[in-house]
């Protein structure tokens, strides 16, 4: 059985910003207009202090001017206008406008394709009634969810449920429903997420129920994700910019093919299950939810390895049948998951943005800048706790939620080392929305995600201290 995620290109060398002109703000030049009696002028000019409060503006900090609104003024009588981000970072954001481009094209295909999902299945007001105890009696709001997000990522058959507290929890599930004793878990796309560590029994107490407790072997073959892309190449009947898990079951058809889809959807046009994947998994309070979901995960793929997994979610015998969901919140997993789309195309812009600013100043980044991109999470490499801890703190400043709050490193459930975190998010944990965090071991690299749109990062990124080499 493989474990799968796609994997970058590591050999390309950094890319460079191709620097633009910009109409803008350079170095302490403010650009502004004025109108008098509708005939407009615009300039440069240099104001700080005094002077800037003179001139109407107020300056909060080196790489913000904010216009004041003069008292009694009028709306379209006197505009000034004055950028948000600093100029490396407006000039980036010129630079990937046809990149922008061909995100908001995937997008577009992508929303077609949930707008059909959802008619598809008759979603109706009904469905959000939610239920208690039991979850006999839900409306059908359960089937009708079941069924729509099956259709969009292209599976047999899905189990979307709030009782998955989060991604590693629905893998787990897949995981043990699938392996048996005596089996093999291959990774094929190198190492697996921290937090899969003790699900697997490659780190953590004997006897705690985990993988390796129940007989099933486990190994690592990086390698193969070479092979994939060369199986890639000499399948017709797939398109060639998609991954294709077919090679594996032509070297082995015994072998079932799972992917750790968390981060991953939406990215592309097209989900694994689409190009041969068994079973995949993820949390709802990522890319799926839409940073509405406020929690919850899914298992979708074959038919019956779906329902093996729900049986492990449950209890054998119960399967899809059971399960309570309050109302607001099967709204909430309806609602999030037609946005999705939407939200993922504006987390990769800001990924794209976090990768052409970043390789500019000199820190190692991944995926680089301008390549296909298979999900959300950009990192990089800081190079020290220092730098790591001060990129996470300006994160929190940024967010709408505990921008006071100073993030602090520390031990996390499931993580191998220190890790800190900044994620001032509406929901706890949702890394659909602007969030980062990191291990604080070598090359200290921090890992971003989310943002409901790419300004958002921009933001970041014109007041983050990382920014520059040298500190």
């Amino acid at each position: 059985m493989g474990l799968i995620r796609p994997a970058e290109d590591t050999a390309r060398p950094v890319s460079r910003l191709t620097w633009l002109n910009w109409a803008g703000l350079k170095g302490g030049e403010t650009l502004f207009r004025r109108c008098e009696d509708n005939v407009c002028s615009s300039g440069a000019k240099g104001m700080t202090g005094a002077a800037a409060a003179a001139g109407g503006l107020m300056t909060s900090s080196p790489l913000v001017a904010w216009p004041r609104a003069a008292a009694g003024s009028r709306g379209g009588r006197c505009a000034a206008r004055a950028s948000a981000f600093h100029p490396d970072v407006s000039r980036a954001v010129e630079s990937l406008q046809e990149e922008f481009r061909e995100v908001d094209r995937a997008l577009a295909l992508n929303s077609a394709r949930v707008s059909a999902a959802y008619r598809a299945a008759h979603v109706a007001p009904h469905h959000f009634g939610g239920s208690t105890g039991y979850g006999h009696d839900d409306g059908g709001g359960r089937e009708a969810l079941d069924s729509v997000f099956a259709q969009i990522v292209g599976a047999e058959a899905a189990i979307v449920r709030p009782q998955f507290f989060s991604g590693t929890h629905a893998i787990a599930c897949a995981l043990f429903a699938l392996l048996r004793p005596g089996h093999e878990l291959l990774a094929v796309a190198g190492p697996p997420y921290d937090t899969l560590e003790e699900v697997i029994g490659i780190r953590g107490s004997a006897n705690v129920g985990s993988l390796k407790d129940f007989g099933v072997a486990y190994r690592e073959v990086p390698q193969m994700v070479a092979l994939i892309g060369m199986l890639l190449q000499m399948l017709s009947d797939q398109r060639l910019d998609a991954p294709s898990y077919n090679g594996l079951v032509m070297q082995n058809p015994n072998c079932m093919v799972m992917v750790d889809n968390c981060y991953g959807e939406f990215v592309e046009t097209s989900e694994p299950p689409m190009v041969g994947a068994d079973l995949i998994a993820g949390s709802l309070i990522k890319n799926p939810g839409g940073t509405v979901a406020p929690c919850g995960g899914y298992v979708a793929g074959k038919k019956d390895l779906v329902a093996a997994a729900a049986a492990r979610l449950s209890a054998p015998g119960l399967g899809v049948e059971f399960g309570s969901t309050p109302g607001h919140v099967m709204r909430a997993l309806f609602q999030g998951l037609f946005l999705a789309p939407q939200m993922v195309g504006e987390a990769v812009k800001g990924g794209m943005l976090i990768a052409e600013v970043m390789s500019v100043k000199g820190y190692r980044v991944q995926p680089l800048p301008r390549v296909p991109r298979h999900d959300i999470v950009q990192a990089v490499e800081l190079g020290n706790r220092e730098r790591l801890v001060a990129f996470c703190e300006v994160v929190q400043q940024t967010c709408p939620v505990g921008s006071f709050i100073k993030p602090t490193a520390g031990e996390t459930p499931g993580y191998a080392s220190e890790v800190i975190f900044a994620d001032g998010t509406f929901i706890d944990g949702s890394t659909s929305e602007l969030s980062c965090d990191g291990p604080l071991r070598d090359p200290y690299a921090v890992f971003c995600q989310g943002g409901t749109h790419w300004t958002q990062w921009a933001l970041v990124l014109s007041d983050n201290p990382s920014n520059h080499k040298d500190k």
